[in-house]
Order: C-alpha cells, then sequence, then structure tokens
C-alpha cells in the first residue's frame, strides 16, 4: 500500500505544476498588459487565455499518446513541456512569442488533466481511490498556492518582476521529470492496450496488489464485453459521456477559473490596494489547500455525491452574497471573505471530485478517450471565460457577472439531486457494470 500512495503522490505531482502554470499569470496580466500596450481583446486571447487554448488542444487528443504509447512516457513528455513553456515564456520579447511559450504549457496542462487521474485510478485500490486520485486536485491548489506567494515575494524584485514570476515554475519541473523517471506503467494499459499480462503481475506485485488474480480476470472481462470495442460515441457509452459533459460544464459555469486568473483585478474592483490584492490572493490559496484536504479526507467516506451537494449550496450562498457585495458598494473586505467562502465550497465539492469522477466513469478501454472528451469540455470552457472576461467586465457589472454564476450552480444542486450517481467503494470494472444497469432507459 505504501508504494501506490508513493507512486500516486510522484504522479500526482504534475498537478502541483498544473496550478502553478494556471495561477502564476495573474500575477503578470496587468503588467504585461501595460507593458506591450495590448487592447482588451489581443489581450484576452493571446496573453491570459493562450494557455488555456493549448489545455484545450492538450485535453482533446491526449487519449492519442496516453494509449498509444502508455501512461508513463506521456507523464514524461508534459515534464519537459512544462520546463520549455516557463522558461520560454519568461524570456518573451513580444505578446505573440510569449502566447506561443504559454500555448505550450497549456498543452501540458490539458494532457496531464487526462493522463494522472486515469494512471493513479488504474493504480489505486477501490477503497482508496478517491483519495489518491484527488492528491492530483491538491496538488493543483498547493501549486496555485505556492504561485500566489511567489508572485506575492517576487513582486517589486526587479522591473519586469513578471520574468521571474513565470520563470520560477522552471524549478519544479525539473524536479519533476527526474522524479517521474522510475515510475511503473500502468497495469491496466499494459493489459488491454499491449495485451502483457506478465508486466502487468510485475506492477501489481510492485504496488503490493493483495489479489492480482482476482483484479486480472476482472480486467480481461471488462475487456472481452461486446460493447468493448473502443469506440467512445456508441449507445453503451451515451450515459458516462452525458455524466462527464454535464460535470465538466459545472464545473467551469460556477465561475472558479474566472476568480482564478483574474483575482487581483476583481478585488482591486471591490476596492483593494494592488498589494492587498495581490496578498488576497494568497489567501485565496490557502482557504483552497485546506479545503481540498477537507474533501481529500471526505471523498471516500461521504462519497462523489454528497460532496458535490455541499459544494452546490456553498457555491450559491457565496456568489449570491459576492453579486449582493458588489451591486451595493459594500467594502472589499467583504467581496473577499465571500470569495473565500466560494473557494471552499469548490475546493470541497466540484475541485475534489471532478478528476476523480471523470476518470471512474469510463472503462478500461476507452478511459482516456472519456477523459479527453469530459476534460476537453471544461478546459474549452475555460479558456472562452479567460478570453471573454476583459470584454464581458467592460459590458456587464460584477454583480450581474456573479448572478450569473450562482444561477448556474442552481442548476448544478438539481443535477447533483436527480442524476448523480454514486461511484466510491467500487472497482473500475464494478462501477461501468453499474453504470450499464442504472442508466436511465435510452
Amino acid at each position: 500500500m505504501s508504494r501506490i500512495v508513493y507512486w500516486s503522490l510522484t504522479v500526482a505531482v504534475a498537478g502541483f505544476l498544473f496550478g502553478f502554470d494556471v495561477a502564476v499569470i495573474s500575477g503578470a496580466d496587468q503588467p504585461i498588459q501595460q507593458l506591450w500596450g495590448t487592447s482588451p481583446l489581443v489581450h484576452g486571447v493571446f496573453v491570459m487565455s493562450s494557455a488555456l487554448w493549448g489545455t484545450v488542444i492538450g485535453a482533446l487528443f491526449a487519449n492519442y499518446p496516453t494509449e498509444r504509447f502508455g501512461r508513463k512516457p506521456t507523464l514524461q513528455f508534459i515534464a519537459v513541456l512544462y520546463l520549455l513553456s516557463a522558461v520560454g515564456s519568461a524570456m518573451a520579447q513580444d505578446p505573440y512569442t510569449f502566447a506561443f511559450l504559454r500555448f505550450i504549457g497549456g498543452l501540458g496542462v490539458g494532457i496531464s488533466s487526462i493522463v494522472v487521474p486515469a494512471y493513479i485510478s488504474e493504480i489505486a485500490p477501490a477503497k482508496i481511490r478517491g483519495r489518491l486520485v484527488a492528491l492530483y486536485q491538491f496538488q493543483i491548489v498547493f501549486g496555485i498556492l505556492i504561485a500566489y506567494l511567489s508572485n506575492y515575494l517576487l513582486s517589486g524584485v526587479i522591473v519586469d518582476d513578471w520574468r521571474l514570476m513565470l520563470g520560477a515554475e522552471a524549478i519544479p519541473a525539473l524536479i519533476y521529470l527526474i522524479m517521474i523517471w522510475p515510475a511503473p506503467e500502468s497495469p491496466r494499459w499494459l493489459i488491454v492496450h499491449r495485451h502483457d499480462e506478465a508486466a502487468a503481475r510485475q506492477v501489481f506485485a510492485q504496488i503490493d496488489e493483495p489479489d492480482t488474480d482476482q483484479v486480472i480476470a476482472q480486467i480481461r472481462e471488462d475487456a472481452a464485453h461486446p460493447e468493448a470495442t473502443g469506440k467512445l460515441f456508441s449507445r453503451s457509452m451515451s450515459w458516462p459521456i452525458f455524466l462527464a459533459f454535464t460535470l465538466a460544464f459545472f464545473n467551469q459555469l460556477s465561475g472558479i477559473n474566472f476568480i482564478i486568473y483574474y483575482a487581483p483585478r476583481v478585488f482591486e474592483m471591490a476596492g483593494l490596494s494592488t498589494s492587498s490584492s495581490l496578498l488576497s490572493s494568497t489567501g485565496i490559496g490557502v482557504v483552497n489547500l485546506l479545503f481540498t484536504m477537507l474533501g481529500l479526507y471526505l471523498i471516500d467516506h461521504l462519497g462523489r455525491r454528497s460532496l458535490l451537494l455541499i459544494g452546490s449550496v456553498g457555491y450559491i450562498i457565496s456568489l449570491l452574497a459576492i453579486a449582493w457585495a458588489f451591486a451595493n458598494g459594500v467594502g472589499g473586505m467583504v467581496v473577499v471573505a465571500f470569495v473565500f467562502v466560494f473557494i471552499a465550497a469548490h475546493a470541497v465539492g466540484q475541485g475534489a471530485i471532478i478528476w476523480v469522477y471523470i476518470a471512474e466513469i469510463f472503462p478500461n478501454h476507452v478511459r482516456a478517450k472519456g477523459q479527453s472528451l469530459g476534460c476537453g469540455t471544461h478546459w474549452v470552457l475555460a479558456a472562452i471565460i479567460a478570453l471573454a472576461m476583459p470584454i464581458v467586465l467592460q459590458a456587464f457589472s460584477a454583480a450581474q457577472v456573479f448572478s450569473f454564476f450562482a444561477a448556474m450552480m442552481v442548476l448544478q444542486l438539481l443535477f447533483a439531486i436527480f442524476l448523480f450517481p454514486e461511484t466510491k467503494g467500487r472497482t473500475l470494472e464494478e462501477m461501468f457494470a453499474s453504470l450499464r444497469r442504472e442508466a436511465p432507459q435510452q
């Protein structure tokens, strides 16, 4: 069991790079716009959302390297992408070169959102699978916290302090590249895609699987099912596809990435100084980390559905309160306080379960493809939000924006109550078999 935890932690470090890469741009947002004199449209397209479009493409096409070459080589590849992006974007001399290099880092983010949950879910036993896959989310929020803290500490060190902020990512990227090298390949991938049962048995022995024969028998049975054609878009996949798409859709329509990317700007709109805004953004990282740890503890106890219900209620309360504060000109610290409540609701709910759930509901033969669809939906919406928000904030008030997000979370709550099935405590093979039985009539 200790080896499973160790390899899960090692692989999940990709989440740290994910979180760092996503959040570090917040400290460079306004300085870069001022330096290059870009319009809101160009700033949104080439500066703030370039990495996200890389993330979209990475997520949509990650199933190919993940299934064709294996989980481990793909993990090594994303470490290289992060390293190149960190060094290159820190040295960029114009917004277009900057956009391209951020795009490369985005590819790493998108691919990691597929391969890391797939890998961990395939080596983890059912009783602790939720916690182990959720380590990825923990590393994401830890990376976000360190990025915010790093931005705060590096602010003002040199004239173009944003270059130091972005370049700092090269250090953890290099460490991760070294750490991932000894990791074993996923045993389920070895059986399903390479038909190498002997190698899979060796990996199961490494991770101390107590009943290798039974697990392999379940994997064989799942692979031999008549519906195991390798095609994602089939009638048998319609229910998992719906669940993955809907969960990803609501994740982004909560406004979470709007807060992560534009936190300093939101706090300045609420009346805080630039320094206080950066420090408050660091507070977001702390709250996110603490409540992600709570979600990590609860996910295999209460289950995925319960956490989604709790998070949905927290979303609705906090978003309505933020909208009310902006509409009535209430002081900035009230906005900060309810943004922290919002982050806590996300960390315990959607943040804790999304990567776990999407990795659980698809069978072995199309897991990477199904994750690409669900995570691709997630990242397309994230990119649209990052692209559109500088323009949206000129056309609509902050109160209207947050009210819209609150309305979306009411819909998520209804979805969680009436449609969301539980997945805790079942093997991956048992999970999909139950979805076949429990899916609404086609």
